[in-house]
């Protein structure tokens, strides 16, 4: 390892701690001395911002309390428990997981780095944040916030969308942890790119409490670091959604159990945007007797490699009890708020479920 890298990061180690223990954020998961607590907040703030999964974390830690309640829990409340996180896929592996140490380690998460390193959906980063923080283990725990501050402190050009780079920068903070608290080393580092040496905008270099030891500081380059490699570009998918409903409830249907959002409810979409009168074939098709038809605004959903452009009609139909097929059921609002979970890529549209629909709604256009 660089040995200027090495003093620099040594030389921090004090200021960091100190600045930590006196201005840390007041988190629920934080400070409970509790490897289920920091499992669960660490998988939901993948993706996520802290203030937005505050009451996932709250309502989710009352539902399913410890790791044999969460292996038990059926995959429909599961679902909606995570609803409106997104990635799906992230509390499936933590149900797998569950599943696993309630029948191999009796319900408690392994306190080994490499014994965590094995449950589905554990990185690297989740089992050094877990076992350091939880069991005091001296690991780090290198997420895109480490990832960021690292660069800037020793102000490394390499491109940290690399796995050989994150290995590197685990190395080097292996090589400096602190023995005795490597659980505040690691939250402390992610704070600091949290709120200080932040992604978007410039960095708070004044109030930052290790600039002294920073390289991009001192050097005027924290806003060229870090260095991230271009992403593929997103591909661009038309959809149509359509909130199909009697005035009592409105039909959904279940995504496949593979492949994008699977195995979740949604409103029913089709490729392409849809005309009016194409909308209107399209439920005739479905045996069902189309009333009236109002247009709701277009909407955007944004996954990590495609993105969803979506128009949309809102229909009313005469009866749902004519339909004969399988793919469509329908549910009134109670239902769809309690038992079904439908990701927010229709958060757009969900509201208009939820509305009451009376005999007075207004659609736009008359079918008849």
């Amino acid at each position: 390892m660089n040995e200027q890298n090495n003093f620099l990061l040594n030389e921090m180690k004090t200021p960091l701690l100190q600045w930590y223990r006196e201005n840390k954020r007041d988190l629920p998961w934080r400070d409970q001395n509790n490897a289920y607590y920091t499992w669960v907040s660490e998988i939901m703030l993948q993706q996520t911002r802290v203030e937005a999964v505050k009451p996932y974390f709250e309502r989710f830690i009352r539902e399913l309390p410890d790791i044999p309640a969460l292996a038990a829990c059926p995959e429909k409340k599961l679902m909606k428990l995570w609803e409106g996180l997104g990635y799906y896929n992230r509390v499936r592996n933590m149900q797998q997981a569950a599943v696993t140490v309630t029948e191999k380690y009796e319900g408690k998460l392994p306190e080994s780095y490499e014994e965590l390193l094995s449950l589905k959906g554990i990185g690297s980063y989740t089992a050094g944040a877990i076992a350091s923080i939880a069991y005091g283990i001296a690991v780090p725990a290198v997420d895109g916030n480490v990832l960021r501050v690292i660069s800037r402190i020793t102000e490394s050009r390499e491109d940290i969308m690399k796995q050989s780079v994150r290995k590197k920068m685990e190395e080097q903070l292996r090589e400096i942890m602190p023995e005795e608290c490597p659980g505040d080393f690691n939250q402390a580092l992610m704070e600091l790119g949290a709120v200080v040496c932040v992604p978007n905008g410039p960095a708070k270099c004044s109030s930052c409490p290790v600039r002294e030891c920073c390289l991009a500081s001192r050097n005027g380059t924290v806003q060229e670091l870090p260095v991230k490699a271009s992403k593929k570009e997103r591909r661009i998918e038309e959809r149509t959604v359509l909130v199909i409903q009697d005035g009592e409830q409105t039909a959904i249907s279940r995504r496949p159990g593979r492949g994008l959002l699977a195995g979740l409810y949604e409103l029913p979409n089709f490729e392409g945007h849809l005309s009016r009168e194409e909308a209107l074939r399209t439920v005739q098709e479905l045996n069902l007797d189309p009333l009236k038809i109002e247009p709701l605004e277009p909407a955007k959903h944004i996954f990590s490699h495609i993105e969803w452009r979506m128009t949309a009609y809102r229909i009313r139909v005469s009866s749902l009890e004519s339909y004969k097929g399988k793919k469509l059921i329908f549910v009134d609002r109670k239902q769809s708020e309690k038992q079904y979970a439908i990701p927010s890529a229709f958060r757009a549209y969900v509201g208009y479920m939820k509305e009451e629909n009376d005999e007075d709604f207004k659609y736009r256009d008359s079918v008849l």
